[in-house]
């Protein structure tokens, strides 16, 4: 299937590595002009060049910025004022309990995982419905909907950005701007060793067992594969995705447990 966003452009935060990387391979195939990001310059240069061997007919730039900060956000618009195609995406807050969440704490979470995604938003959107297109695809968390306690700095973030762009859509669909999340759950990638380390030191168990473990945690049995993820995003990306908008896609395999 042609996606019809051949040539548009991207900008995809956090895209050095694991799910942003993914959702840049994916736009690449389909001929969208890619800019990634990271804090990592030296990173930055060492993926896109990769890239650039992988699609070498394809026009691949980055901005290395931090997301966090308004010079970070204030650097990459200006390189990349305007842009056809948004992927927000970043790093999330450790595990913890209760007592871990003071306020420096809650205001860490919100300036990682809520702030930079709403003011990328509010940046681009006017320029996206001038053109009558936009898409903008936030990744969040599974946990948006199925909320674990050691995961409750995220999970508020993350639903935070949820239910004010739930908002935003509808405002902005009209104009051919749609706003969806993407919602993983166990996709093989960098964050997942992070996690598998974690559950090794816990348990005391070898890393296979480890991995044992957090596949049968899914209904599929096995992990997510980072082109399922990104091919997902760039569908939703996709001229056949403007009716869909407003909407949390979970890649779980099959895991929630909830009907809607």
């Amino acid at each position: 299937m042609d996606l019809g966003i051949k040539g548009r452009s991207a900008f995809i935060c956090g895209s050095s590595q694991g799910l942003g990387l993914a959702c840049a391979r994916s736009l690449l195939h389909e001929g969208v002009n890619v800019t990634l990001n990271g804090r990592d310059a030296d990173k930055l240069a060492r993926v896109t060049a990769q890239l650039q061997q992988e699609f070498p007919a394809a026009h691949i730039h980055f901005v290395a910025a931090d997301l966090t900060t308004a010079c970070g956000r204030a650097a990459i618009l200006e390189a990349l004022p305007t842009v056809d195609i948004l992927v927000t995406n970043n790093g999330g807050p450790p595990p913890g309990e209760l007592q871990d969440w003071d306020e420096a704490a809650l205001l860490d979470a919100m300036q990682a995982n809520f702030l930079p995604a709403v003011q990328l938003i509010r940046a681009y959107i006017p320029a996206m419905r001038s053109q009558r297109f936009g898409r903008i695809i936030n990744i969040t968390s599974a946990m948006v909907k199925s909320p674990h306690y050691m995961m409750g700095l995220s999970t508020s973030a993350r639903t935070a950005l949820t239910a004010i762009c739930k908002a935003i859509s509808r405002d902005v669909v009209a104009d051919n701007v749609t706003i969806n999340n993407l919602l993983p759950e166990r996709i093989d990638t960098p964050r997942q060793e992070f996690m598998l380390q974690r559950l090794m030191n816990r348990e005391g168990i070898e890393r296979e067992e480890a991995r044992r473990r957090n596949a049968d945690s899914i209904a599929a049995k096995r992990y997510g594969r980072p082109e399922e993820f990104g091919d997902a995003c760039a569908y939703l990306c996709s001229a056949q995705a403007s009716f869909i908008s407003g909407q949390n896609l979970q890649l779980d395999g099959g895991s929630y447990d909830g009907l809607i």
